[in-house]
């Protein structure tokens, strides 16, 4: 019952969410049956928003990474090949293609035809020069690479392969049982390629190569310079050897040679020679050349005087009691002068002329003509520096020279056309040869005619 005048406590509204027997725990009731809900899958957390990968780089070398050294550069040769810095493969890894000969029966072959030089390259036929004519030999495969890389392992050794693959060119010597050879090799168009220029062991003497009397005379100088001058392959190594030979088989002398490479071997007989090749025994022809002074030399045989320091070191050594044999690409003995004198500066020529006239002793130009018989003879136009001739040097009248040699006969000079003449007259030239190895055709002409 509610008291008097106090208005009743109204229950409480009822919550569907809670307990109405919450002061007293009750036993829940069960829920009404339903079907299982499916267990619930765990969410991932939310992940932070990750920007885009980025585009990949190239990868840096090595020279961006901190603290480690660059690798060595490798050096790539412009045709595919061995590249630098890595080993050369052995002889045996690269052999030669199928039916390939060995470059030593190509060397054979050449030497038994009596050819002077070979031409082998990748792609191309074998080639012979057989009295200056150049002759396919068809009975060899057209090389292929490997082949012609097995041929330069015949004649290089590791050291001379790298070289070549570095700078693409090489030039030395081999020697074979029965000849020796000067080599070039050098890359081409078509691939690499190389030329054999074939020297025989036996070196010929001034009577056997049919060269005049006067070239025995001259190697009795005792001190000056005597110049072999004239075209690649004119023969003047083989004229210099027989020289040297004569004096060697005569003369108590000694000889240096300084040569790049060595092309005739002299064994010292009555002479010491002692041969030095440019690359092997010597690192510069110059550094060579001014230490031959210092070593007690009579006579100095120089491969070929290329500049003006070699000219310089020449002329020293005509001019300080030694005899100098000497080569020049020149075709004449005036032109000879005058190239000796170009190399210098015009206010330096008047000097060097006077040196030149003082310390030359002769010029022999030579070439090489067909004869009859199918081998070939030596051309000469021969300059004695007389008194006459070394007054026109000194004076600058070189062209003066020029009509002085063919009234010279007495004293051994001669001109091209009197040489060919001769040939001519001996039956062992033809007319049209000695007209188209003629310096001046109009003049040979003219004296076959018997017009001078």
């Amino acid at each position: 019952m509610s008291q008097a005048g106090i208005p009743p406590v109204p229950p409480p509204r009822p919550n569907p969410g809670a307990n109405p027997n919450s002061a007293v725990p009750q036993p829940r009731a069960a829920a009404p049956s339903a079907p299982p809900s499916p267990p619930r899958v765990p969410q991932p957390a939310a992940q932070p928003r990750v920007p885009p990968p980025p585009i990949p780089q190239p990868r840096p070398d090595d020279s961006q990474v901190t603290n480690v050294p660059p690798p060595p550069a490798v050096r790539v040769p412009v045709r595919p090949g061995p590249p630098a810095n890595v080993p050369l493969p052995a002889a045996s890894v690269i052999q030669r293609s199928s039916g390939q000969p060995t470059l030593a029966q190509i060397v054979k072959d050449a030497y038994e035809q009596g050819c002077s030089d070979i031409h082998a390259g990748v792609g191309e036929n074998v080639r012979f020069r057989s009295r200056g004519l150049m002759v396919i030999q068809e009975q060899y495969p057209i090389p292929d690479r490997p082949t012609f890389v097995s041929w330069l392992q015949e004649i290089m050794d590791e050291k001379q392969l790298q070289s070549f693959y570095d700078t693409l060119e090489y030039d030395g010597a081999t020697q074979y049982e029965f000849a020796r050879c000067r080599v070039n090799v050098f890359d081409s168009l078509k691939g690499f390629a190389l030329v054999i220029r074939l020297i025989p062991l036996k070196i010929l003497t001034i009577d056997q190569l049919n060269l005049p009397e006067v070239f025995r005379e001259l190697c009795y100088t005792h001190k000056g310079l005597i110049l072999v001058t004239g075209p690649t392959g004119s023969g003047k190594s083989t004229t210099m050897a027989a020289m040297i030979d004569f004096i060697n088989s005569e003369m108590p002398k000694h000889i240096i040679s300084i040569e790049d490479p060595i092309e005739f071997v002299h064994q010292s007989r009555k002479a010491l020679i002692k041969q030095r090749e440019v690359g092997i025994h010597t690192t510069k022809f110059d550094n060579a050349l001014k230490a031959s002074l210092r070593e007690d030399p009579d006579i100095i045989l120089i491969g070929e005087m290329r500049d003006r320091e070699t000219v310089n070191t020449a002329l020293k050594a005509a001019q300080t009691g030694h005899l100098v044999f000497g080569t020049l690409h020149t075709n004449s003995a005036v032109k000879t002068i005058d190239r000796i004198l170009n190399l210098y500066e015009p206010d330096q020529q008047g000097p060097m002329r006077i040196q030149v006239a003082e310390s030359l002793v002769a010029v022999i130009a030579q070439g090489l003509v067909r004869t009859t018989d199918g081998k070939r003879a030596a051309i000469h136009e021969i300059m004695i520096n007389t008194d006459a001739i070394r007054d026109y040097i000194k004076r600058g009248e070189v062209d003066e020279v020029e009509q002085i040699i063919p009234k010279c006969t007495y004293e051994g000079m001669c001109t091209m056309n009197q040489s060919l003449y001769k040939l001519y007259e001996d039956g062992r030239i033809t007319e049209e040869t000695a007209i188209e190895n003629s310096p001046k055709p109009n003049e040979m002409a003219m004296m076959l005619r018997g017009r001078i």
